[in-house]
């Protein structure tokens, strides 16, 4: 590594952030925090070509679980589907439980579980952001392996800020 790549590292604003635990990514390949929301894909347990787009909303906790192609979950309902608890199980895993919460504004006592404590209701969000952000990644998976830059990765100039 040179001393001009050094410097830039250090200047870069973007920081990866180490999963908490290891977690396996079969049945949710793929979990964020992001547009004021927790929000994944989480595979079907009965489908394997089946995949389902759950989201719950930081603060009012509303949440939406349906396929890729917009058919609801048969298990949401008043209460949360497995597809959600999954989610948020593995969002813990991932980021650890004080930053899932506190991305949720959830205030949680010692020993509660995280989704039990998000009593929202369902409302109807369209996953096709959520998905196509989440096929995008697994493009990257294609990629030959290299320590190099990727050019679309690439979002912040090497010489400082601009302007």
């Amino acid at each position: 590594m040179t001393a001009d790549r050094t410097a830039w590292e250090q200047r870069s604003v973007a920081r990866v952030v180490s999963p908490v635990r290891p977690r396996k990514l079969a049945k949710v390949p793929f979990v964020e925090m992001a547009d004021g929301r927790l929000q994944g894909v989480v595979s079907s347990g009965s489908d394997i070509e089946r995949v389902y787009v759950s989201s719950i909303t930081a603060g009012t906790h509303t949440y939406n679980c349906s396929t890729n192609n917009n058919r609801p979950c048969g298990g949401l309902s008043s209460y949360m589907c497995k597809h959600l608890r999954s989610l948020v199980d593995e969002a813990v895993l991932q980021y650890g439980v004080d930053r899932v919460a506190g991305y949720l504004r959830v205030e949680l006592a010692e020993g509660d579980r995280l989704a039990d404590c998000l009593q929202g209701g369902v409302e109807r969000t369209q996953g096709a952001a959520v998905f196509s952000r989440f096929l995008r990644h697994l493009a990257y998976l294609e990629l030959p392996v290299t320590t190099e830059p990727i050019a679309e990765l690439h979002w912040f100039p090497a010489t400082g800020a601009v302007g």
